[in-house]
């Protein structure tokens, strides 16, 4: 199972962190896997490549983790508030293979 853990404090989103597989398909051909990897890498990118906010980041194999801190996060409130919406709805459609969390800090 794929577990995306969202960190808020004052009800603002500082960052993420995705681990695990969702054992949906073999790995290659697990569009789970894919789907939710490619969300986390463009809303990663997003943040460090395009918005230019001062992240922590570390990515290895079937584990990402970005953390914004309290300036980065009102500037990155879109981008990680589209990536909590669209991860709650595709666990709706698949329960099984993801868990999403939300964690005060």
């Amino acid at each position: 199972m794929i577990r995306a853990e969202f960190f808020a404090a004052d009800n603002l989103l500082s960052g993420f962190h995705i681990s695990g597989h969702s054992g949906y398909a073999e790995q290659g051909s697990d569009i789970i896997c894919a789907f939710v990897s490619s969300a986390a890498y463009m809303a990663a990118n997003t943040i460090t490549d395009i918005i230019g906010a001062d992240a922590q980041t570390d990515v290895s194999d079937g584990d990402m983790k970005v953390m914004v801190g309290k300036s980065g996060a009102v500037r990155c409130r879109d981008i990680l508030e589209g990536l909590k919406l669209h991860l709650l709805n595709t666990e709706e459609q698949y329960p099984n293979y993801l868990k999403v969390t939300i964690t005060e800090v």
